[in-house]
């Protein structure tokens, strides 16, 4: 009888013979392979998980200081208090929480007491954090602990006004103030009603982004007056380091109240929409964090934050007037401020004061114009701003600042007629304002001696 080997190569092509060899080799490792994978997987899929909840809970805006190491610390974060440094969370063993365990972690993050048993200031917004679910905290760790690179860096000690310093007196804040986890029974942390979608968009908001850290007022012992839906102080607007956090509720005219689900969500992801374009510390959010949230999330969001009623009882919307725009459009620049806006501001925004779509945002009708509270755009006037940078756009667009160039009285004159034109009914802004914002920004008027 003719050998193996030899009816083998009777049959089969020599190419053939040896992918055939390799396959038949091959299988037992593969199989092999599997099953030793198998348990990693999980350990694969939950710090993929904790990087992208670290993402959009935007970490790495607290935690990185600019041009510093990754999650290391050393931004410095001002509060009506006093200056807090924020903490080193790589997984450095000796300054950041190389040696904690997954217990100290849970109960840094959604407790706010550090490894040791020190208190940590509510600048770090744990009371939002309370409300994430323990495997979402786990995810968060095993994130920071395999992917982050450990940077041996301590902090200066936090600036604060006596005796807010004293880290026992959060013993009782935390008391009046932080809700038990989430995880463990405690009516007020858990999300009722609404569908699924509807309790994803709360927890996202409520919990992982933490949006009522800046956009909830605080009251005198600087708690959000506000966690979720219940309160109509929740997400309806307040001041962050001298910005309006602006008003998340159903407000026609100075809320989300004029925008569609659709279009909330857009923003979210763009920083751009027909409505507005983001500047300030907003621009820097969506391009750390929300653009790269899942359509999912995002519309999960959109839809959470379009459940919220007005607060301010702005129920009509807003109703454009030409009669700026015809002013403008004859060379009528008698109103104050009208020949600056000309000047300044026309060339973009145009005549009719509804700027470019999702490139120069329309002033008519924009809820930053017609914030209660114009510090934001007297920022802006100030010292300039910048969209997003996100991936779903070109570039990104910087508007200048008119600090150097134009007085106190003359910024607000432009505000004014700004505020007061094409339909607006916002209040006018004081020269006084634009003073003190110019004195907390630093920035000094160069041209006066030239006009």
């Amino acid at each position: 009888m003719p050998s193996l080997r030899a009816l083998l190569r009777k049959h089969f092509p020599d190419a053939l013979l040896v992918l055939l060899l390799a396959l038949l080799l091959a299988a037992p490792q593969a199989q092999a392979g599997d099953g030793a994978a198998a348990a990693p997987a999980d350990a694969v899929a939950q710090v993929a998980r904790g990087r992208y909840l670290a993402r959009i809970a935007n970490c790495a805006a607290c935690h990185t200081a600019p041009g510093g190491a990754p999650f290391a610390g050393g931004v410095v974060l001002r509060t009506g208090l006093g200056t807090i440094p924020s903490t080193n969370i790589t997984p450095d063993a000796d300054t950041g929480i190389g040696a904690y365990s997954l217990a100290e972690f849970d109960r840094a993050l959604r407790q706010g007491v550090a490894r040791g048993g020190k208190r940590l200031y509510p600048a770090m917004p744990y009371p939002s954090y309370a409300r994430m679910t323990a495997e979402d905290v786990a995810a968060l760790y095993a994130y920071l602990r395999a992917e982050v690179r450990p940077v041996r860096q301590r902090q200066p000690a936090p600036q604060l006004r006596w005796p807010f310093g004293m880290r026992s007196l959060l013993v009782v804040w935390n008391l009046f103030f932080l809700e038990a986890p989430a995880d463990r029974a405690s009516p007020r942390a858990a999300v009722a009603g609404g569908d699924a979608q509807w309790r994803r968009g709360a927890y996202l908001v409520q919990a992982v982004g933490h949006c009522g850290a800046c956009h909830t007022p605080r009251g005198l012992l600087h708690a959000e007056q506000g966690s979720d839906e219940r309160s109509q102080s929740f997400l309806a607007g307040a001041s962050v380091e001298g910005w309006s956090a602006g008003n998340l509720r159903g407000d026609k005219l100075s809320g989300l109240g004029g925008w569609s689900r659709e279009e909330v969500a857009e923003y979210l992801r763009t920083g751009r929409n027909i409505h507005a374009t983001s500047f300030g510390p907003m621009s820097g959010v969506i391009a750390a964090s929300t653009q790269h949230m899942t359509p999912q999330d995002l519309d999960a969001m959109a839809a959470y934050l379009k459940s919220l009623p007005g607060v301010r009882g702005e129920s009509a919307p807003f109703r454009y007037d030409p009669a700026t725009a015809q002013a403008l459009l004859q060379g009528r620049f008698d109103a104050p401020g009208a020949r600056l806006y000309g000047q300044y501001c026309m060339p973009c925004h145009g005549a009719g004061g509804k700027g470019f779509a999702r490139v120069f945002p329309p002033l008519a009708g924009n809820p930053a114009v017609l914030d209660p509270d114009p510090s934001s755009l007297v920022n802006l006037l100030l010292g300039g701003a910048v969209t997003a940078a996100v991936d779903t756009a070109a570039t990104d667009y910087h508007m200048p600042g008119y600090g150097w160039a134009l007085n106190d009285q003359e910024l607000a004159d432009v505000l004014g007629f700004v505020r007061g034109g094409w339909g607006n009914r916002a209040a006018p802004v004081r020269d006084s304002e634009v003073a003190a914002r110019r004195a907390a920004l630093g920035i000094r008027l160069e041209a006066e001696a030239s006009r």
